[in-house]
């Protein structure tokens, strides 16, 4: 499952982050690291971006780099 196909509310935690590059190391420097609990707040009305909840702040992420964040459900 990927953090793109994640409902609202639900908590999930990373277990793989992909990408390649700069994108993938963009993604692990705002915190999106495997282990981190993750909750998905809103999504916009046309589902893209989505705002997460992580480590005491609120990140706003596109869909399609969400796509690439494997998760699991807690």
């Amino acid at each position: 499952m990927t953090l793109e196909q994640t409902a609202i509310g639900e908590e999930v935690r990373i277990t793989k982050v992909g990408g390649e590059g700069e994108l993938r190391c963009r993604l692990l420097d705002m915190g999106l690291i495997p282990k981190t609990t993750v909750k998905v707040q809103k999504v916009a009305p046309m589902g893209d971006p989505i705002e997460i909840h992580l480590r005491g702040y609120e990140l706003t992420i596109r869909k399609e780099d969400a796509g690439k964040i494997e998760v699991e459900l807690l």
